[in-house]
């Protein structure tokens, strides 16, 4: 029988794990549209316009309460499966058959995930903690709009975050490439037709979103944008 937990039998938290998971995708797909908007590459006007629209958007702002609520039972879930899938996977078992039937990647989305975590809490503090909380500088002549383009090049002109960040990216697309396919399973669409285009997009989206979002603090580090 299923292991019964907070959130029902395994199951049940595989289906939360994707549906989370597909949200957060979406949110990934806005995110990275927005900060690319640094790419034009015009002293930040175009992005801080852009950044200055989500963050004072009341529709947008009360969706921040429902991406953190998705994103910490996205955490909690997924801990809670890869303890009780270590718990019921015999350690010699494990080293002996584990990788004959999944890819390293798809054993690893503990540690992955784990690393993402991490990456996370490090971009929250660089960027979402200074523009909620604590403040950031203003854009000269304009009283209210935050210049959250200054501070990324601020953040960027060290090499140990643009490492950390493009380390963090990595983890990222791996994390995707399993998870994208994996979500569209769970909940059902899992078809010889389709599950094949489902593996493609979602290699494609791994690839663009993880490579888009590592080569900004890569192109601002050496200068590239200006």
């Amino acid at each position: 029988m299923a292991r019964q937990g907070l959130f029902g039998s395994s199951l049940v938290k595989k289906y939360w794990m994707a549906l989370t998971g597909l949200f957060l995708i979406s949110f990934l797909v806005v995110h990275a549209t927005v900060n690319a908007m640094i790419f034009f590459n015009d002293g930040g006007v175009t992005f801080n316009e852009a950044a200055h629209f989500m963050g004072t958007n009341p529709l947008i702002r009360a969706m921040e309460f429902v991406l953190f609520a998705g994103l910490i039972l996205h955490i909690v879930d997924g801990l809670m499966l890869w303890s009780q899938n270590r718990a019921a996977r015999p350690v010699k078992y494990a080293m002996e058959k584990g990788s004959a039937n999944r890819s390293w990647y798809s054993a690893s989305m503990g540690i992955l995930g784990t690393l993402l975590l991490l990456f996370l809490i490090m971009h929250l503090w660089h960027f979402w903690v200074k523009s909620r909380i604590t403040g950031l500088r203003e854009i000269e002549g304009m009283p209210g709009h935050d210049n959250l383009y200054i501070e990324m090049v601020e953040v960027f002109a060290s090499p140990v975050p643009v490492v950390l960040y493009v380390l963090g990216c990595f983890s990222l697309f791996w994390h995707l490439l399993h998870g994208f396919q994996s979500a569209f399973q769970s909940v059902g669409i899992n078809h010889k037709r389709y599950t094949p285009i489902i593996k493609m997009v979602g290699a494609g989206f791994s690839i663009v979103i993880s490579a888009l979002f590592a080569s900004m603090p890569v192109s601002m580090y050496f200068g590239w944008i200006q």
